[in-house]
């Protein structure tokens, strides 16, 4: 086995000018009125804070997350077409709940049902595109599912495209946050279309049920939720500018509120939350290198080592001057070493504790030595030279 070398990498006193206010070691949670919730912070992938945030609970109109990621990665794949017009199955017509009022004498185009289903949570229209895209809707199901286990959403099973009640249909906080982040970060050509405020469709006007988007410049989705047995529900997501060229994007999960206002005032309160009280700080940039290594046996003496995307960690405000990065990579480094072949370990604490771990890469190749260089740095390497 190779020894282990360890080194310090990044002096925290270069970033304590990315943190501000009084340090403190913990933020306390504010107190939210909803049965489980998650705030995190895309831009780290962290959470913030949370509360029962793996308890299984009835996702409603927030399952239309999952089968939006699957219309749209059909469209990518160019299985269905945005100009295509489905078929209104007797299932899709007769849908129980909020509806879309699509017409089976004059069927919507797929971009038309998109904003059905996004914008004015049209089971009709959810119930369409998913027929559409895989035959029928307990198909449909299937996929959703295989797309579940695929993200890692271990607390999660679908049985419908919609939400409606069912009771082997479910999700938790947290993993409707890792399919919301997946949403995000996968199309984000589609995404705007959560920021719809309104939809016309068939004479008839439907708003967005997302109260943030009227009253938060900042948000720009995501999805509402609502039946009996899942209380008032809503995934809302901001953006906003914190100067010195920093963007943030905050994401909320939050199920079970008491009404339609509460779910909007209490996803409101857990945003501003993570935006006054917490920092995101880049620690690296992607592609940049973050220290030289020597390489043995290989036709040139050193490497650049980096990370392929940008290392961001998010501190509560005030303690950014309190990290620390420590890279631990394989001793010795034998070529021949590839482009973005992994050499080490990034770790970043906060104090004690591991805010991110990420892989340390080659950002560049280091092709194998001749044969009498490779024998040279075998003898020095019995010898013990450095």
């Amino acid at each position: 086995m190779p020894a282990v070398l360890r080194c310090l990498v990044f002096s925290a006193a270069l970033i304590a000018a990315l943190a501000s206010g009084l340090a403190r070691a913990q933020v306390p949670a504010p107190v939210i009125q909803a049965r489980s919730w998650v705030l995190v912070d895309l831009s780290s992938g962290q959470t913030l804070v949370s509360q029962d945030a793996d308890t299984k609970v009835a996702p409603a109109s927030l399952t239309k997350l999952m089968t939006a990621y699957l219309v749209f990665g059909a469209l990518r794949d160019g299985r269905i077409k945005m100009d295509q017009r489905p078929p209104v199955s007797p299932l899709a017509y007769k849908a129980e709940g909020s509806r879309m009022f699509v017409d089976p004498a004059k069927p919507a185009t797929v971009e038309e049902l998109l904003n059905g289903m996004i914008v004015q949570s049209g089971n009709d229209a959810t119930i369409i595109l998913a027929e559409a895209v895989a035959g029928s809707e307990p198909v449909f199901a299937e996929l959703m599912n295989k797309e579940a286990r695929r993200m890692g959403l271990s607390n999660t099973s679908f049985r419908n495209s919609t939400g409606l009640p069912d009771a082997q249909h479910y999700s938790t906080a947290r993993d409707l946050a890792v399919l919301a982040q997946s949403l995000i970060r996968d199309f984000p050509d589609r995404y705007p279309l959560y920021s719809r405020k309104e939809y016309r469709y068939n004479d008839i006007t439907q708003p967005n049920r997302n109260r943030l988007l009227f009253i938060d410049p900042s948000v720009d989705g995501l999805k509402t939720g609502h039946t009996e047995a899942a209380g008032y529900c809503l995934i809302a997501s901001a953006r906003r500018d914190m100067g010195n060229g920093q963007n943030r994007r905050l994401l909320t999960v939050l199920l079970g509120a008491a009404s339609e206002p509460a779910r909007a005032i209490e996803s409101q309160k857990l945003l501003n939350h993570g935006f006054q009280n917490f920092d995101a700080v880049r620690v690296f940039a992607a592609g940049k290198p973050a220290s030289q290594y020597r390489v043995w046996k290989s036709s040139v003496d050193q490497i650049d080592g980096g990370f392929g995307q940008d290392v961001v960690v998010t501190v509560p405000r005030g303690t950014g001057d309190r990290l620390k990065a420590e890279i631990t990579r394989n001793e010795p480094l034998m070529a021949p070493i590839a482009k973005d072949q992994q050499i080490g370990v990034l770790r970043v604490r906060l104090d004690d504790k591991v805010l991110a771990e990420r892989p340390l890469v080659a950002l560049s190749p280091a092709p194998q030595a001749g044969w009498f260089g490779r024998t040279w740095d075998s003898l020095r390497l019995m010898m013990g030279k450095k």
